[in-house]
């Protein structure tokens, strides 16, 4: 695909992982309003991402897998369509258990749109392009974080937090509209099947590869998903702050985002991943443990956002580049592991906090990143190993 053309493709695709990101993560500054209303105290409420995330991580490989058939186009579309009637069925959802239904059907939708847009990225485009590719796929996250989960916060705290599932309904119907009529109907990828799935859950080196994700995504979680009160606690801030403060960590993404697409091309992934990954085990006990002054606050978690951010997309291209006749399920693979790390990480954080309070959430999530690091020189050695051979494409759909 001529670069220019791949350029607009990754652009629009960045919008469906936009409509992903406030759908998914919106939730993180609703917890006390959405926990008031339905009478349950933040940390039970925290199981509205921890439901989420395990949907996700146990149907989007399945899902990419049995619909590798069809048109890219039509996935998306239909990914979208569940994502969007999950969130209407979230703003009417009258108990706690209905609504931890609704983000399950969200879940399923969103479970096969960003690995279909991070294969669509890998396949079109040259592999030392991937890094900058995937960092503008992946952009509709940092676009998410930046704009559309603090305005969501802000307009749940004007009109209630169903309102601000609504809009998202609404503004998921107008993304599928755009992506019907501008993506092309068939882009060509490397073929997905229950059988590839088979193959990659059967190789270790590609589980243990996978597996970084899950530790470094439950270490940002363990802190991420109670941020909102752990601000109000802390330092005692109201609406406008804590809607300030996600704003700094969405401007994190964003550089981050950025910062990783660069760094992966001219550094390598792997040496990427190190470096990011020392600064994250840093930053996040710094920010419980030590009474900051709030300026000093909003610095540091800019700085843990860009180093996040960053790791996502080294992580992604280190992945496609260990076994591109695989990527699409591989990464598929790899979008369920930030959902399972997500999971692990807020249910985690919940029993830290009911323990031990909000202090000890920045140490623990430090040790699952010293957990993440600790993969990377195993799977090395791994590799000396040759992996099992890859079904021949188009033997073994479903």
């Amino acid at each position: 695909m001529p670069p220019a053309q791949a350029r607009r493709l990754h652009l629009l695709l960045a919008l469906a992982n936009a409509m992903v990101g406030i759908a998914a993560f919106m939730v993180i500054g609703m917890l006390p309003e959405i926990g008031a209303s339905y009478a349950v105290p933040h940390w039970q409420a925290g199981w509205l991402m921890t439901v989420y995330a395990l949907v996700y991580a146990l149907t989007s490989p399945l899902l990419v897998a049995a619909t590798g058939r069809l048109a890219r186009r039509d996935v998306l579309s239909l990914g979208l369509g569940l994502l969007g009637l999950g969130s209407l069925l979230s703003a009417l959802a009258p108990s706690f258990t209905l609504i931890l239904a609704a983000r399950s059907l969200m879940a399923v939708g969103a479970g096969l749109i960003t690995p279909v847009t991070t294969a669509i990225a890998v396949a079109t485009v040259l592999p030392e392009q991937r890094g900058r590719a995937l960092a503008t796929v992946f952009g509709g996250f940092t676009i998410a974080q930046t704009f559309g989960v603090p305005a969501g916060v802000w307009l749940s705290y004007q009109l209630g937090w169903r309102t601000t599932f609504g809009t998202v309904a609404v503004l998921t119907l107008f993304a599928i509209l755009v992506l019907r009529r501008l993506v092309p109907r068939q882009v060509t990828v490397q073929p997905a099947s229950l059988a590839i799935l088979g193959s990659v859950l059967a190789t270790p080196v590609l589980l243990l590869a996978v597996l970084f994700t899950v530790f470094s995504m439950a270490a940002a979680f363990t802190f991420y998903t109670y941020l909102a009160p752990f601000l109000v606690e802390r330092h005692g801030l109201g609406q406008t702050g804590v809607t300030v403060m996600l704003v700094i960590f969405g401007l994190g993404g964003v550089a981050g985002n950025h910062l990783g697409g660069v760094l992966t091309d001219r550094l390598g992934s792997v040496r990427s991943l190190v470096g990011l990954s020392m600064v994250t085990a840093i930053a996040l006990p710094v920010l419980t443990l030590l009474d900051l002054p709030l300026a000093a606050m909003g610095a540091m978690v800019l700085v843990w956002s860009i180093a996040g951010w960053s790791a996502n997309v080294a992580q992604q291209a280190r992945l496609a580049g260990l076994d591109p006749r695989r990527a699409p399920v591989l990464l598929a693979l790899n979008a369920s592991a930030i959902y399972v790390g997500s999971s692990v990480g807020a249910a985690f954080g919940g029993q830290v906090i009911s323990h031990a309070g909000y202090d000890l959430l920045g140490p623990a999530g430090a040790a699952l990143v010293i957990l993440a690091l600790a993969t990377l020189p195993v799977v090395a050695a791994m590799r000396r190993t040759p992996p099992l051979p890859c079904p021949t494409p188009g033997l073994g759909r479903s």
